[in-house]
């Protein structure tokens, strides 16, 4: 199956207005918006969509508190969106919408959608670097801190499930739909990548109780750590709430900073996800502080030599 991860969440939420202008201030584009929510994209197109909570055009709710109602994931052609819905149509309800994508639900009762993908091919430079021993990335006099800069995120990365059973979750979409496991959190669950990429992971699932069942986070690629540091640091001085972060991962190895939304998860930005193809072999552990990050920074106020001391030294793990 050539999937090649996710290209729209859809959420129902309480609160229109306040989750608009939390994904606006985020760094996504409107690509339509109206007093009823609309649609919100990185650069290549993927996105996010809201309504409110009531709005008859979305999926059911899970029954949970989670405000996610929909994943629709992009494929390559339309082969691949006619092999899902065959293989899909054995034991469950496959429906064609007027927009040709077709929807179903996953083993815990997630509503997915597929589509042949609308996302644009990006053609972007990744943060340079200048670094001793390697040819310079920056040329003589090009300055590598930019107060002004635009950060808008690049691309939807991937969504993370809280599921009551990890193990029936992850048997549906690495024996129907083809994803393969990267590496996992023994007890906890999978990170799992699709086919039709490379990317570490599109999907991390993580088990708890049924009354949890929904999105933990969702996040979109940036285009290198320090736009991560600092479309997270302007997020900051915008009044929203550091969750966890920023730092870096193990697994993935991707640079991350969480923070809460009203969308009833968190979201991340986050940057520099490890690739993997077939050859690779998943990487067990259990987990705990020490196995998720590499590192982690805590975040502090402003603070310049010769001035008071910060109220705490930031912290490192």
């Amino acid at each position: 199956m050539n999937i090649i991860g996710p290209d729209t969440l859809v959420f129902g939420v309480d609160d229109v207005a306040s989750c608009k202008q939390y994904l606006l201030d985020y760094g996504l584009l409107p690509a339509h918006a109206n007093e009823a929510g609309g649609r919100f994209e990185a650069l290549d197109g993927t996105g996010i969509e809201i309504a409110h909570r009531d709005a008859p055009s979305l999926p059911p709710a899970l029954g949970t508190a989670s405000m996610l109602r929909k994943t629709v994931y992009g494929v390559a052609d339309a082969a691949t969106l006619d092999a899902i819905a065959h293989e899909l149509q054995r034991d469950r309800e496959v429906r064609k919408l007027a927009d040709g994508s077709i929807e179903s639900a996953d083993d815990m009762g997630f509503a997915i959608g597929f589509q042949v993908t609308k996302r644009r091919t990006l053609v972007l430079p990744a943060e340079p670097l200048n670094a001793p021993g390697a040819p310079a990335q920056r040329a003589p006099n090009v300055v590598g801190a930019d107060e002004h800069v635009t950060l808008t995120p690049r691309t939807l990365s991937h969504v993370v499930y809280f599921v009551p059973d990890a193990v029936k979750a992850e048997a549906f979409y690495v024996d129907r739909l083809g994803f393969r496991c990267t590496d996992r959190f023994t007890g906890v669950g999978p990170f799992l990548r699709p086919a039709g990429t490379l990317e570490h992971h599109t999907l991390f699932m993580i088990e708890t109780p049924p009354f949890m069942k929904g999105c933990e986070h969702f996040t979109f690629h940036m285009g290198g750590p320090s736009e991560v540091l600092q479309a997270g640091s302007r997020f900051v001085a915008k009044g929203y709430q550091s969750f966890w972060g920023p730092g870096r991962h193990r697994f993935g190895s991707n640079w991350f900073w969480y923070f809460n939304s009203p969308l009833g998860c968190h979201v991340e930005y986050d940057a520099d996800m490890d690739l993997h193809d077939d050859a690779w072999t998943s990487r067990v552990a259990p987990m705990s502080a020490d196995t998720s990050q590499l590192f982690l920074f805590q975040a502090r106020e402003k603070w310049a030599p010769g001035g008071p001391p910060p109220a705490a030294k930031a912290e490192t793990n």
